[in-house]
């Protein structure tokens, strides 16, 4: 009865209402899409140069929120910025002082994208920028759709997104002023007053989108139509800052105690920077009796630019956050270390365990990838080691390092798990072509090395057998084995540095270490023969002789497989 009134009041239908109300959620979806589909197309374009600016995280404060501001402004998304980082540090190749500089400027780099929205938003009696920047969707579906060189498509999908953009944008905008025309939506959204209820909205909002770029874009296309006023979009604006932690949060949670730090850094640096706003807003409003407050000021700042003031603000605030604390980031450190102090239970240091990858580097495929590469390269070293151990056993018939070995051997049979398993999921994501190829080589290279541990893994069981037997090999025999391990050391060398720089030269000089480590083995099989003929060996021992020559070569061959992967995605030189 009383809704009825309303609607006959306001001359609105139920169905005018409810009609604004899925335009809006289709706007908003629209908007999510867009957002989701430049982050992708940005992070697979940039990715070698996302790579080359985490490699730059460094103990300067400034460097960090420099590289949090340019990494978040490229690929769009202040959330994947935070989680990626969280990653690192769970993966122990960033450390807390580098997170929290990397969160203050992913912070932002987050207000570009009010920016955008504001710009978009000029033009009134001619065609509106909102319009023109919609047109960029259908022109890059039309790049998208016409080419099929992965660079263009990639340039297509970011014009398709940002087109895409303000085409929800305009839907939330249309929406809005239907919501603008209903006296009693403006009655009561006027009602809703209180700074701290307008924070609480714009947290709990953000918290459900897990999107702090909409709920901004949301409060500055609510201001611009009418529906709110400045000072209310700035307190949502503010909610939204804190709701924005709720995806560093869900990243923390089952995470290493670093990574859970690094969450709480981002959730007590937002709160203290809108904790201060308001204290600061409030100040100024009991000081003036309600006569100045930010909305005031930033239409004196920003005279006839609705849209231009809600930007500003945001940007200007998150700025003024950074500014206030950085000086304090030590503290910070210290702070969220005595909330969340170490485990008193110690984990085993033996252990199986990731090095470099984590699930929440899935957020973003181009530094996976990169960081996948280093953990391929720390399991190749690992089963160098191995290998170098079972022939330094073999030799000594010393079993001293017989539990290093060990532990080495499970770590190895860890990572081929792990890391295909990791590999799978990552191939799922958006990438580029070449990442994409260096991935599908990657599955075999953890083959090859996981196949060199089982090679050493043989040697020990050789050595295990002579001990058994109170046999060795001859003292020929031992300087044949130490030759050809130095031959099988060279090309590992070579062999690294191919892989982990795609440098071809090194690849040529790989292959050529290898012939040469092909024709030792024979003469090693060759000469044992003559041993065995001079008696000098028996013929148990030489059959483990010729059994540990034919496990070098094949171990040799597995690492000139991992070598000759780049061919697929090296540049040629």
């Amino acid at each position: 009865m009383i809704a009825n009134q309303i609607l006959s009041l306001t001359g609105v239908s139920a169905t005018d209402i409810a009609s604004s109300l899925l335009i809006l959620l289709a706007g908003i979806g629209v908007f999510l899409i867009a957002c989701k589909m430049m982050s992708a197309n940005l992070e697979s374009l940039s990715s070698n140069k996302l790579k080359a600016l985490f490699a730059k995280t460094s103990k300067s404060k400034l460097i960090g929120v420099g590289i949090g501001t340019v990494a978040t402004a490229a690929i769009q998304s202040s959330g994947a910025t935070t989680v990626m980082v969280i990653g690192f540090v769970n993966a122990g190749i960033m450390t807390l002082m580098q997170a929290a500089t990397i969160i203050f400027g992913a912070n932002i780099g987050t207000t570009v994208t009010g920016q955008i929205v504001a710009l978009g938003m000029f033009g009134t009696n001619s065609i509106s920028t909102t319009i023109v920047f919609s047109a960029f969707a259908g022109i890059g579906a039309f790049i998208m759709l016409f080419t099929k060189k992965d660079v263009i498509q990639k340039i297509g999908g970011i014009l398709a997104g940002f087109g895409m953009l303000f085409v929800g944008l305009n839907m939330m905008s249309g929406s809005m002023e239907d919501f603008a025309n209903l006296d009693s939506v403006k009655n009561f959204l006027a009602s809703i007053s209180n700074p701290l209820l307008l924070v609480l909205i714009g947290t709990v909002l953000t918290a459900i989108v897990q999107s702090s770029s909409v709920m901004t874009s949301l409060a500055i296309t609510m201001v611009f139509t009418g529906l709110i006023t400045l000072d209310q979009g700035i307190y949502l604006t503010l909610g939204s800052n804190i709701g924005s932690c709720m995806v560093a949060i869900i990243a923390g949670i089952g995470s290493s105690t670093n990574a859970k730090r690094t969450a709480l850094i981002h959730l007590i640096f937002n709160v203290t920077g809108v904790v201060i706003f308001m204290l600061i807003g409030m100040i100024m409003r009991e000081a003036s009796h309600h006569a100045v407050t930010f909305g005031l000021l930033f239409e004196k700042m920003f005279p006839n630019a609705l849209n231009t003031q809600m930007a500003m603000f945001h940007t200007i605030f998150n700025v003024a956050t950074v500014i206030l604390i950085l000086p304090f980031t030590n503290l910070l450190v210290k702070l969220v270390t005595k909330i969340i102090p170490d485990r008193k239970k110690k984990q085993d240091a033996n252990a199986p365990h990731l090095y470099y990858i984590d699930e929440h580097l899935l957020s973003t495929p181009p530094i996976a990838v990169q960081q996948t590469k280093n953990e391929i390269v720390n399991m190749a070293e690992i089963a160098m080691r191995n290998f170098t151990l079972s022939c330094d056993t073999v030799c000594t018939m010393n079993f001293k390092d017989i539990e290093t070995f060990r532990t080495n051997e499970n770590q190895l049979n860890f990572l081929n798990k792990e890391l295909v398993r990791f590999i799978i999921k990552l191939t799922k994501l958006e990438m580029s072509d070449a990442d994409r190829t260096y991935l599908s080589s990657a599955l075999h290279s953890i083959t090859d090395l996981e196949r060199i541990g089982d090679y050493a893994e043989n040697i020990i069981e050789y050595a295990e057998r002579m001990s058994a037997a109170n046999e060795a090999f001859s003292e020929d025999a031992i300087a044949e084995i130490k030759d050809m391990q130095l031959l099988i050391d060279e090309l590992y060398q070579k062999v690294m540095k191919a892989y982990v720089n795609g440098d071809r030269t090194s690849l040529n000089e790989a292959y050529e270490i290898e012939e040469q480590i092909d024709d030792f083995t024979e003469k090693m099989q060759e000469g044992h023969i003559k041993r065995m003929d001079e008696g000098v060996c028996t013929s148990d021992i030489g059959a483990q002789y010729m059994s540990l020559a034919s496990n070098a070569e094949r171990v040799a061959d597995h690492f000139i497989n991992v070598a000759k992967t780049i061919k697929d995605y090296a540049v040629k030189g």
